[in-house]
């Protein structure tokens, strides 16, 4: 047993400060809150303590320093692209955020699915890491967005990738490629079902997949128990997304009036990364990229909004590397800044996104869920710019930052 006594409790869930924040652990989950302290002490003065962060899109694989996007297709092979994953596992961790969603490679595995191996590397304790779930490799249409040709214009028989690789067309190719990511070891899908800001695959918000394609892709994952994750801008593409079955939607950036009350009516989750269109440097992308990112983005910062006002359910994701491994609660402060309030976006990073995981252990804090908990200098519901400045975090009942 041990005890973490700070200044202030917070859980989302209720939105309640409590004052003393006195929580105690047993093994690696909350055993009681309030009351006296039992076994070691950990004093952690005026600290706000509140469940841990979680991200719903990330890339581990990818970023990091060194990293030259344009060419680490080509160039990094697995087991660099694992040794810079450590690095940024760590770094996610530390910032605040003990569980992930791990969503999709773009790179040449030879069909390895290398997310699968860092969760099992983090559950089994031989690196430090938050919780991943891991999507394995994004299902994309052969020149739709996330085939790594279009990110970097290679010529025609440079870099192919296999189905197993995520690159498949056709119903039957569709529902190839997810039994295989499902076979070793994916906990979600990842899907393309529309173009992308930053890579070469037309229009944004053109659909990528067809209906049918979307459907099955659906189908293959629900009958299994996983959920589908679909990278989607344009308000077309996102309806035929969510008519689809589609569980969550990540960007959203062109959603519509329209849109938005079909995504409230289906209560599908719309993860905004909202962030990147602040963070993410653009000066140096091609032409044509550029113009896409000036048009998209102002829509954008507007799009999340309508979305929040109008009831869709909002979880935390950061696209990350598109803004660097670590500085994952610029997303919770940009989200703030759109207009959300800062109590929602604390739910969004914590009892919302462990709705769209499905997960009941994690979240809140609560007897019996995981110890999963952080400390940050101060109350985020009025300044959330405290949550910039994690100054601890226990996952599972072990202490990883103490500062």
């Amino acid at each position: 047993m041990l005890t973490l006594r700070a200044a202030g409790l917070l859980d989302p869930a209720t939105g309640e400060l409590v004052r003393p924040g006195i929580l105690v652990v047993d093994g690696e989950r909350i055993a009681r809150i309030g009351g006296p302290p039992e076994g070691e002490i950990i004093e952690l003065g005026d600290l706000i303590l509140l469940p841990g962060f979680m991200d719903m899109e990330v890339n581990l694989l990818m970023g990091g320093r060194g990293e030259t996007a344009a060419y680490s297709p080509v160039q990094d092979d697995p087991p660099l692209r694992m040794l810079r994953a450590v690095g940024n596992a760590r770094r996610t961790l530390r910032a605040g955020f003990t569980t992930v969603r791990n969503l999709g490679l773009f790179v040449k595995t030879g069909g390895y699915l290398l997310d699968v191996a860092l969760a099992k590397a983090v559950d089994a304790g031989w690196i430090d890491g938050p919780r991943i779930i891991p999507a394995g490799h994004a299902i994309t249409p052969t020149g739709g967005h996330l085939d790594p040709t279009m990110f970097a214009a290679f010529a025609p028989g440079v870099l192919p990738l296999s189905l197993e690789e995520g690159i498949a067309n056709g119903v039957d190719e569709v529902r190839k490629a997810v039994r295989y990511q499902i076979k070793h070891g994916a906990q979600l899908i990842k899907v393309c079902a529309s173009g992308g800001v930053m890579s070469h695959s037309g229009l944004p918000g053109a659909q990528h997949y067809s209906d049918e394609e979307l459907r099955a892709i659906v189908d293959e994952a629900h009958r299994r128990g996983l959920k589908v994750a679909a990278h989607t801008h344009g308000a077309e593409a996102v309806r035929h997304a969510v008519e689809a079955g589609i569980d969550c939607i990540e960007h959203g950036f062109l959603i519509d009036e329209e849109t938005i009350k079909l995504m409230v009516d289906r209560g599908t989750y719309l993860v905004p990364t909202t962030y990147l269109i602040d963070g993410m440097d653009v000066s140096r992308a091609a032409p044509e990229l550029q113009a896409k990112a000036a048009e998209m983005f102002p829509r954008a910062r507007a799009s999340v909004l309508a979305a929040y006002e109008a009831g869709v359910r909002i979880a935390v994701g950061t696209d990350a590397p598109a803004i660097p491994h670590g500085k994952n609660a610029e997303e919770l402060v940009a989200l703030v800044e759109r207009g959300l309030a800062p109590l929602d976006v604390l739910r969004a990073a914590t009892v919302s996104a462990a709705e769209l995981l499905g997960v009941q252990d994690r979240g809140r804090l609560e007897p019996g869920l995981l110890a999963d908990v952080i400390g940050v200098p101060g109350d985020p519901v009025a300044d959330i710019t405290v949550t910039r400045n994690v100054r601890f975090v226990m996952k599972g009942g072990k202490v990883f930052v103490h500062r």
